[in-house]
Formats: structure tokens, sequence, C-alpha cells
């Protein structure tokens, strides 16, 4: 038998890692695991991505308190985000070893729709600093930044893509 590579260790790692903290998250918060109350979160999830979009839009305009608003969307954000980690038990982004083939196949398919929704959606901000460069001679400051605030959207939204997926079409957990 060959011996183990260092990405073999690592899986190996990254499993038991992950199966730790699952036994550790399991019993967490019962009520938030049916799958009406997932999508709940993934709405809220969508309705923030949405905020912080529309926060990067404003910020383009140069209105010099519009960068604050980022603030409430990051303390919305990481609660719900947390929150539907620990109550889809975190499938989404789950090593192979700890999942069957039906729930591979599921993580595999959600994580393709993530990547595309990821390469789909950043074309918006690159065409926005592509194109304001050239309108601007490269010298607006706020459209750099209110660039930089909608690639970090996009990357959010393609990043939780695959569990917000599985968490509003898996269906309530069994009893």
């Amino acid at each position: 038998m060959p011996e183990a590579t260092l990405i073999d260790r690592y899986q190996t790692y990254r499993a038991g890692r992950f199966l730790k903290h699952e036994q550790t998250y399991a019993n967490w918060l019962p009520g938030w695991r049916t799958q009406h109350r997932r999508r709940i979160l993934v709405a809220g999830l969508a309705s923030t991505f949405a905020l912080m979009f529309a926060v990067s839009v404003v910020c383009a305009f140069g209105i010099s308190w519009a960068p604050l608003l980022w603030l409430p969307a990051c303390l919305i954000f990481f609660p719900l985000w947390t929150v539907l980690q620990i109550v889809s038990g975190r499938q989404g982004d789950a090593p192979n070893a700890t999942l069957d083939e039906y729930e591979l196949a599921q993580r595999n398919s959600a994580r393709s729709i993530g990547l595309t929704v990821t390469q789909n959606l950043m074309m918006l901000p690159i065409l926005y600093l592509i194109f304001g460069a050239v309108f601007t001679g490269g010298t607006d400051t706020d459209m750099a930044y209110a660039g930089g605030l909608m690639a970090l959207t996009v990357l959010l939204i393609g990043g939780c893509t695959p569990a917000m997926i599985l968490g509003w079409t898996r269906p309530d957990p069994e009893a």
C-alpha cells in the first residue's frame, strides 16, 4: 500500500475535525433544523446580500456615510450564516469521507452551482471596474471602493450558495 501523501493526511485530519465539530453541534438549535426554518435563514441571507450589494452601489456615488451601512449588513450576515451552517450540519463544505454517496452527489451539485453563480455574478464588478476605469481615467477612489465591496459581496454569495441550496432543498430531519 502506498504511503499516505500530505494531502491524504490533511483530508484525514479534516474529516476527523469535521466529525468532532459535528458531534459538538449536533443537538444545537433543534427548532431551526426544519426545512421551513432553514428557508427563513436562506431568505435572510439573500436579503443581506441584496443589502450588501446596494451598499456597494451607494458607495459608488461617493456618499461619505454609505460605507457605515456595511457594518449592519455584516452584523446580520454572520449570525445568519453561522446558524445556517449549524442547522444544516455544514454539509456544503463537508469532507468527502464524512458523506454517503447521495449526500456527496448533492453537495457536489450544490458546489457546482455555487461556482457557476460566482463566475457569472463576478462579471458585474469586473465590468463595472473596467468600464469605470476607462471613463474616470482610473482616478475615482469611490469607484474602486465600491467595486471591491461588489466583488466581496459576490464572493460571499458564491461561497454561501452551496449551503443555501442544501438548506433550502433538504427535507426535514427524521425524528
